[in-house]
């Protein structure tokens, strides 16, 4: 079928056979690949190149430097396409308003691999950034964490893969924030993540600052190893968070012990707001199950089902239903 491609978009619309279209674009899209399956007609990624479909840049952190600031960018990054991130340096997401969009599906997504270093790491420090459908791999002895997310409001994170190497070679945290700075609206939505460290000691969403508008939706969480009192998807500390939103989330771990770190967030804050909806977990403490550890905290629990027993028996709504 033939295709047609206009420069820049179409700022006022454009109609086909009388029908319009309303989508109107003013960003630049940019290409990358590195892998040796090239479109037909294109040649070998270079950071030399333009960064066309044909003639793709290399490497994703030079295809962000092409953008510009608030123009909404797009990077697309082909199916193969594979980098080491080796420091903090290595991929430096600073460009307000750029989507980092990966092809392909499986392990034919694009890969990260985290080596050389423990903080080798992602660093997000403008806003409105995103990042879809690449696969995260720590391939060094504990990562200390795959994305460090400074002063950028309204980053999103979605439909992505985190992985371990190995039982030793593995991420601790997959997404933090820093003390002190605006993270407003993170958004985290439909990633999957799985680990096999024997030894971890944090959530894989670790906040370090007050926030509003933090939302958790719709992630898979899968830990073969106990690591008991460790939050298996976020961990707030004493801070408070306005306007959370923790809804739909797997969580499948083998933790027998969330006493001082429940299963879902660990927190000792005593105010904050927001709504932990229909998440679903997994785990062996046939105890004294928690899902939040602060029980001052203002948070509203809704259908949030939980199992410790067999597999003869269905999950049960935790916390308990209260009465009026």
């Amino acid at each position: 079928m033939p295709i047609s491609n206009y420069p820049n978009g179409f700022a006022n619309g454009v109609t086909i056979r009388g029908v319009p279209l309303q989508q109107a674009f003013p960003g630049k899209v940019f290409w990358v690949n590195n892998s040796d399956v090239l479109p037909e007609g294109g040649v070998s990624g270079s950071d030399g190149n333009p960064g066309t479909y044909q003639r793709a840049f290399a490497t994703i952190d030079y295809a962000i430097g092409r953008c510009a600031s608030g123009r909404g960018d797009i990077i697309m990054v082909m199916p193969g396409h594979a980098e080491s991130v080796v420091s903090a340096t290595t991929i430096a997401a600073d460009v307000a308003g750029v989507a980092i969009v990966g092809l392909g599906a499986g392990t034919a997504r694009p890969t990260l691999t985290y080596t050389t270093a423990n903080t080798a790491t992602i660093s997000i420090s403008a806003a409105n950034i995103a990042f879809k459908n690449i696969r995260f791999v720590a391939n060094f002895l504990g990562v200390v964490s795959a994305i460090t997310v400074a002063a950028a409001p309204s980053f999103a994170l979605e439909d992505c893969e985190f992985t371990d190497t190995s039982a030793i070679l593995n991420f601790k945290a997959k997404v933090t924030t820093t003390v002190s700075v605006n993270a407003d609206n993170l958004h985290i939505e439909n990633n999957h993540i799985r680990s096999i460290a024997t030894t971890n000691s944090v959530a894989p969403i670790v906040v370090l600052g007050t926030m509003t508008g933090l939302t958790i939706k719709h992630n898979r969480v899968v830990n073969t190893v106990a690591h008991n009192n460790v939050s298996q998807l976020l961990s707030h500390a004493a801070l408070v968070m306005t306007d959370l939103l923790v809804e739909g989330n797997i969580v499948h771990c083998v933790n027998t012990d969330t006493a001082t770190g429940g299963v879902l967030i660990s927190t000792t804050a005593t105010t904050g707001s927001g709504l932990v909806i229909s998440n679903r977990i997994r785990a062996l403490d046939v105890a004294g199950a928690i899902v939040v550890t602060a029980a001052q905290i203002k948070y509203g629990m809704f259908d949030n089902l939980y199992t410790g027993e067999t597999t003869q028996l269905s999950g049960f709504i935790l916390p308990a239903i209260g009465t009026d």
